[in-house]
């Protein structure tokens, strides 16, 4: 339950980007009120379980790399909802795994079997399915800007992975939050618009939603193992198909659904084998 109301979380905050881009508020700025928001779910949640002396860190080099390569993914998303209908830039979003499954070999040094690297494979043709491979299409900004957004949020976990050894989770999301702040006031001279009051309430409430939406991942995690949750995250397509048909009375193309269903299942088959991976005893 947590891990889909995180989802819901999601789909709404990316539902807003679009409807405060086409409400002519420039990217950065966007990436400020999501980010600045945040801070109020997420400091009530660290006032109330682990303090604010939670927040040391001997370690701010990592997280200045986590936050690079993490708020990376984050302008590329925000940028391909901006061009793509809402339910094709979320299921692009999908091909994350699969390129954290590749970029775990050159930067964690993992050993992926033949298995893992099939269902790769297969994802990526699900990839193919949903932006349909013509030259034309495949040239299209959102579509590159989405594949950015994947390859930031791969990167993304895997960073995250390399420094939650000893940084906690709240440490990771504060100084991620703080930095994609920073980020989107340092583009105040470069042409933020003044938005209305309208805009100004739905940039706070994608604010709230985006801090929300991380906590109950890291509730969602807390409780229950990854195996169990992490299924649950295609779950945001559902969302995402419901806001865009109320709002822009959109439906997902077929091709979208079938290449989201095959990018999905070589997902959970990942997730299966790396499960099993580690249930296997060591020599």
């Amino acid at each position: 339950m947590l891990r889909v109301a995180a989802m819901a979380c999601l789909a709404g905050l990316f539902g807003l980007v679009k409807v405060a881009s086409e409400r002519g508020v420039p990217i950065f700025e966007t990436l400020f009120f999501r980010n600045a928001f945040a801070f109020i779910p997420i400091a009530i949640y660290i006032l109330r379980t682990s303090g604010f002396g939670v927040l040391r860190t001997s370690r701010p080099g990592a997280h200045a790399a986590r936050a690079m390569v993490g708020l990376t993914g984050m302008i590329g998303g925000f940028m391909a909802v901006s061009h793509l209908p809402l339910t094709e830039a979320t299921a692009l979003s999908f091909s994350a795994p699969l390129f954290m499954t590749a970029l775990s070999v050159p930067l964690l040094k993992e050993a992926v079997g033949p298995h893992r690297w099939a269902a790769v494979a297969v994802g990526f043709v699900g990839v193919l399915i949903m932006i349909r491979p013509d030259p034309a299409n495949m040239a299209n900004i959102g579509v590159i800007f989405a594949l950015i957004g994947a390859v930031g949020s791969a990167g993304a976990m895997i960073t995250i992975r390399q420094i939650s050894m000893t940084e906690p989770g709240p440490r990771i999301v504060f100084y991620f939050t703080l930095a994609g702040a920073v980020a989107g006031l340092a583009s105040l001279p470069f042409g933020w618009v003044m938005p209305d009051r309208e805009t100004f309430a739905l940039l706070v409430v994608m604010g709230l939603l985006g801090g929300v939406g991380q906590l109950l991942l890291t509730e969602a995690i807390r409780v229950a193992p990854v195996t169990v949750v992490a299924p649950f995250d295609y779950t945001q397509l559902i969302w995402a198909s419901l806001f865009a048909f109320i709002v822009w009375d959109e439906l997902p193309r077929p091709l979208t659904l079938v290449g989201a269903a095959v990018v999905a299942a070589s997902g959970i088959y990942i997730l299966y084998r790396e499960t099993i991976r580690r249930r296997e005893p060591r020599p």
